[in-house]
């Protein structure tokens, strides 16, 4: 019996989707224990990029079960139409995706509050996605939230109006223009219920305790970044889950003894999509090239990612929080070219030189201190082994692997599952 997890260690947008589909073949069931359909996992195979909202990375693999624990939020009408996608590949999603009874539903009207309650903000916004996860959340935490199971039950349209209802007077509180057709939003909603109740519903808890005692192995996966948790990410400029390795003990219920290796996903750079300090963020040439050779947009939202250099204070504070046992470095490939690689070692917060991650990193509370490194000029793309990557690439790793006191195992020099070199 095995339970691994995997979790990205920056901003969200490391390259997870990959990794898991990277690894799948290793396992007999992968969940996903956070998060929402803003969250795009993008992988790349056989010449056809796929990217996934809800639904697993597993689900490429015909031997796993892929399951969708209580954990997630799940839009309906999303959900529908990611399902749509797959089926030009003839999958069969019935028998391979299971879905926690816990897992808490996205309404039209928590789509329609989360922009009400963005556009109420000004330029003081988060940067929300408006995918209505933040509003579910809020249900789910204030108890009002309809669940997974609840679509089961006879008196569901009851339940749902109640809630919604409530959600109106909400949106007409925040007095902002949006124009929205409630009805024919529902009309969708309820379309898309009746597709999901085609697949099965699992007391996921149960589910997982005994797949554990029949020596199943299991890897758990999260969506978006470390430092957008909640509790420990970059407050208020998160997501409205734990993003971290305890996400995944209260979004599967799995007992964190049971958890063996923890996976940490990092890119050799960093990025960030939306508003929120970043203390590396490059406004240059450096920082254009970075973009546009990463194609760093959004695979869901489209959004054009901040890049800047690799942050070794946040990266140890996620390693640290997350107890991560083994690294994987992500699109080394896109560091090619530069002729200085900068990476940022220590703060100098608020006039001290600081090697932790402290409660604001502001702009005006942190500067970055750097360490230079000489860059490399070689194409890794088609590079297959460790013992090829050019050795200013080899200092690099070597020198992370030191600071942070954890093992690169895995450098990915391209997006294709083919392109991943193993330490």
């Amino acid at each position: 019996m095995t339970v691994d997890l995997l979790l990205g260690l920056q901003w969200g947008d490391e390259g997870k989707g990959k990794i898991v589909d990277v690894l799948t073949s290793n396992y007999d069931i992968i969940a996903r224990f956070q998060g929402g359909p803003n969250a795009g996992h993008t992988l790349e195979f056989d010449g056809i990029k796929h990217v996934l909202r809800t639904i697993p990375s597993g689900i490429f693999h015909k031997n796993s079960v892929n399951i969708i624990g209580n954990g997630v939020v799940i839009d309906p009408v999303v959900f529908q139409k990611e399902i749509e996608g797959l089926e030009k590949f003839n999958l069969d999603i019935k028998s391979k995706l299971i879905i926690s009874r816990k897992a808490h539903l996205i309404l039209p009207t928590h789509r329609l509050l989360d922009a009400a309650s963005e556009a109420s903000k000004g330029k003081a916004k988060i940067g929300s996605t408006l995918k209505g996860i933040g509003p579910t959340y809020m249900d789910k935490t204030g108890r009002n939230g309809l669940r997974v199971g609840d679509v089961e039950l006879e008196d569901f349209k009851e339940r749902y109006r109640a809630l919604a209802d409530k959600h109106e007077a909400m949106i007409a509180f925040y007095d902002v223009a949006i124009q929205y057709n409630l009805a024919e939003l529902e009309k969708e909603f309820f379309e898309a219920i009746e597709e999901l109740k085609k697949l099965d519903f699992i007391d996921s808890e149960e589910y997982m305790y005994q797949a554990q005692k029949a020596g199943k192995s299991i890897l758990c996966e999260g969506a978006q970044g470390s430092l957008l948790d909640v509790d420990f990410g970059t407050y208020p400029f998160v997501t409205s889950s734990n993003t971290t390795a305890a996400g995944a003990c209260t979004g599967l219920g799995i007992a964190p003894n049971k958890i063996k290796e923890v996976y940490g996903i990092f890119k050799a750079y960093v990025t960030r999509v939306g508003s929120g300090p970043f203390p590396t963020e490059l406004f240059d040439e450096v920082g254009a090239t970075m973009a546009r050779v990463g194609n760093e947009f959004g695979s869901v939202t489209g959004r054009q990612r901040r890049c800047g250099w690799l942050d070794l204070v946040a990266l140890k504070y996620a390693v640290q929080v997350n107890g991560v046992t083994q690294l994987m470095m992500m699109k080394g490939d896109v560091l090619s070219g530069f002729e200085t690689l900068k990476v940022c070692t220590e703060y100098n917060y608020k006039g001290q030189i600081i090697s932790h991650f402290p409660y604001n990193i502001e702009p005006e509370n942190v500067t970055p201190v750097y360490k230079e490194f000489k860059g490399w000029q070689a194409d890794l793309t088609g590079l297959t082994t460790y013992e090829q990557l050019p050795i200013e690439l080899k200092e690099y790793i070597e020198f992370i692997e030191a600071e942070v006191g954890v093992p690169i195992k895995i450098v990915s020099v391209g997006p294709d599952r083919k392109q991943t070199i193993t330490k």
